[in-house]
């Protein structure tokens, strides 16, 4: 009498549940992983940017408010932080580091707000054209690492929501058992929104309440503002 083998009929029946699957995102897991990669290495990219703008920032802004040694150390000193990081796509992998890049990403930005409100105070640095032209570069760079940031959010949603849910569930369960949900940033809609900056003093803010995105810099005092 021909006897069943228990172990073959269960890889036979996985193995035909898998080639019904087949049209049913049996590659998105993957698939999405790498969108998650992709997303990640451009918030990377943008962050460095800015990170490298920071120097010849520092060193024009001491040129005409050297006195403001306290300010232009917190920038220095964050920047410093965010470049003795381990960033890679293993960093994803691993909460606390992530949570560590994003808090050293944060004083970075905190430190640059209060750099523009003293900035302020030096017309002439105000209307120095090599200060104008990083200024401008800074300000597209954030708008950048907002942008990024927010795609990198919304490719981990994906990935995430194919982890949780059938039959993704069921295919990483049998094809990615390695596959893990990935973390998203802390930061709330509002904070993912980079600011604009705007130097012009002669926006009617007082007539008109600025959107709530929007750093009035013609105001001596100045809310910080964290992305």
């Amino acid at each position: 009498m021909f006897k069943i083998n228990t172990d073959s009929l269960k890889k036979v029946t996985a193995f035909l549940l898998l080639i019904t699957l087949g049209g049913c995102g049996i590659n998105n897991v993957p698939t999405y992983d790498e969108a998650v990669n992709a997303a990640w290495a451009e918030v990377q990219n943008q962050y460095k940017r800015r990170a490298d703008l920071i120097p010849n920032l520092v060193e024009t802004v001491k040129g005409f408010a050297g006195q403001e040694k306290d300010v232009l150390l917190q920038v220095v000193e964050a920047r410093s932080r965010v470049s003795q990081m381990n960033i890679s796509p293993e960093l994803l992998n691993n909460p606390q580091a992530f949570q560590a890049f994003e808090k050293n990403q944060a004083a970075l930005s905190s430190a640059l707000s209060r750099l523009m409100v003293v900035v302020e105070r030096y017309p002439e640095l105000k209307s120095n054209q090599n200060f104008l032209t990083l200024q401008s570069q800074l300000e597209g760079t954030e708008n950048r690492i907002a942008v990024a940031r927010r795609d990198y959010i919304a490719s981990v949603q994906k990935y995430n929501t194919e982890l949780r849910t059938i039959p993704g569930r069921w295919i990483a369960a049998i094809l990615y058992p390695d596959a893990e949900v990935k973390p998203v940033f802390a930061a709330s809609e509002k904070e993912q929104q980079a600011p604009d900056v705007n130097f012009t003093p002669d926006v009617q803010f007082n007539k008109k309440k600025a959107p709530d995105n929007v750093i009035d810099m013609t105001k001596q005092k100045t809310e910080s503002v964290t992305y």
